[in-house]
């Protein structure tokens, strides 16, 4: 996979997007179907956080990509994306795979309830390999340092030259 540069603005053309974003909007798509279609539940707190992680990744990765490769990013205000994105994956990765352990513990044992858990976890699974693509491919944003912060400025020469024991 080729390294992308991005600018200030952090946009991407729809031919740009990687196999994990297009396969992170699937899997968490087809998880979240998969929940809604459970009919009866035994213990339904978990089906319900299972649900609002699912559905919640799905919205929100649908709608940061039709930002990014739309005129629509100038008109937000962002001007630091790959901190968003970056921050957004994690965040959303950690509560993916929160909500998978806990509707994988307790769940009705239904077919369509097994099969979100396992969409659920390799969802998951991809948001991590995404992140790590990230990191990889751009490094930590919070983590990079300025150019400035590399190379201090050199010393100013001083104007005036200092005498040797008083005399000149």
């Amino acid at each position: 996979m080729e390294e992308r540069e991005f600018p200030l603005l952090y946009r991407i053309r729809w031919s740009e997007l990687t196999a994990s974003e297009t396969s992170i909007l699937l899997l968490s798509f087809v998880a979240f179907v998969l929940e809604e279609v459970v009919s009866n539940c035994t213990s339904c707190g978990p089906l319900y956080f299972f649900e609002f992680v699912s559905c919640t990744a799905f919205l929100f990765t649908l709608l940061l990509l039709i930002l990014l490769v739309t005129p629509l990013y100038l008109r937000v205000g962002i001007t630091c994306w790959p901190l968003l994105d970056f921050v957004y994956t994690l965040v959303i990765a950690v509560f993916f795979a929160i909500a998978s352990i806990v509707f994988a513990a307790d769940n009705g044992g239904m077919t369509t309830e097994k099969a979100a858990v396992v969409f659920g976890f390799v969802a998951t699974v991809v948001f991590f390999i995404d992140l790590g693509l990230f990191v990889m491919n751009q490094g930590i944003p919070c983590l990079k340092r300025s150019p400035a912060a590399d190379n201090p400025p050199a010393p100013v020469a001083e104007a005036e030259k200092l005498n040797v024991n008083g005399n000149e």
